[in-house]
């Protein structure tokens, strides 16, 4: 009979069913890292979202047969450990293909329209001083007529399209295989980069796509564009980032991850009070349908690979 532990079940505040097969089932709500290895010992399968498994911990665990990660990125295992040990690797795909695509437009649109400083502006009591009906005190721009720049055209870089078409903005992505849609041009990341009016990132974060964004690449955009960043924190070099938004030489920038998480206060990015900068605490994923449907997929994977017919390998 299976033992299966959730290192950290208030991750995700969802309904989680329990696997249609005989198992045992613990639920942890959140777990350390020198607390891993203790829990999970007689585990055939192991639940995480976030907490780290790590080679030295996989090696000491010799029932071990399963990690089901319950998000997209698995940089929290070590896939090679993994393999090595034959123990099989489950992600969740295209869960949020919903709730990421609105919270990346929801910046954009707060970015674009100056939210943040009219919000600031009522709430100092300006409006009810001004001489005329309406405050005009910060320039506010359409997304209608920008060209949008997808970096990643996968599932999500797809629907980001899909709605920044909607929207009247021309469409314009890098991604390593050919995209033959109508209305999307595909380009090199420095022209895109050059001529884009907004720029969302929808990549994973591996060696290859660490501090993908730097110096050089921020000084390739627009003073006016923006960068959206609802993937990976690490995909953007922070301190560069925060220099560029300082020095105004882009025109904003909305981002709901950081290299780090939880971040430490010397995080270059976190302490900024800026009306072109908006920060959220990497809550794109999880608008309560998302949730639902990451844990349906979950546990989908889970009784998958127990049947034989696993699904969302990893590694």
């Amino acid at each position: 009979m299976h033992k299966i532990v959730f290192l950290d079940r208030d991750s995700l505040l969802a309904e989680v069913r329990r696997p249609a097969f005989d198992h045992d089932w613990l639920d942890y709500p959140a777990t350390a890292p020198d607390q891993v290895l203790e829990r999970l010992r007689g585990a055939t399968i192991a639940v995480t979202n976030k907490v780290p498994l790590r080679q030295d911990v996989i090696e000491q665990l010799p029932e071990l047969r399963m990690v089901a990660v319950a998000a997209t990125g698995t940089d929290n295992v070590d896939l090679a450990a993994c393999r090595a040990r034959g123990i099989a690797v489950a992600n969740i795909r295209n869960y949020s293909v919903v709730s990421v695509p609105e919270h990346c437009f929801t910046l954009m649109l707060a970015l674009r329209r100056n939210l943040r400083a009219y919000v600031a502006d009522v709430e100092a009591g300006r409006w009810e001083h001004s001489s005329r009906f309406c405050l005009l005190d910060h320039p506010i721009g359409d997304l209608a007529g920008s060209r949008l720049g997808i970096v990643g055209y996968g599932a999500l870089g797809r629907r980001v399209a899909q709605i920044g078409q909607a929207f009247g903005m021309r469409i314009a992505t890098t991604s390593r295989s050919p995209v033959e849609e109508p209305g999307v041009e595909q380009l090199e990341l420095d022209e895109l980069l050059a001529t884009s009016d907004v720029v969302s990132l929808h990549l994973p974060l591996v060696d290859s796509t660490r501090n993908l964004i730097g110096a050089r690449e921020l000084g390739l955009m627009k003073p006016s564009a923006l960068l959206i960043n609802t993937a990976r924190g690490g995909l953007v070099d922070e301190d560069a980032l925060a220099e560029a938004l300082m020095r105004r030489t882009i025109g904003g920038a909305g981002f709901d991850v950081l290299s780090k998480e939880p971040p430490s206060q010397d995080n270059p990015l976190l302490g900024l009070r800026l009306p072109n900068f908006i920060l959220t605490p990497h809550v794109a994923w999880a608008s309560s349908g998302a949730m639902q449907t990451l844990a349906d997929m979950l546990v989908d994977n889970i009784e998958a690979w127990e049947a034989g017919r696993p699904t969302n390998l990893v590694g």
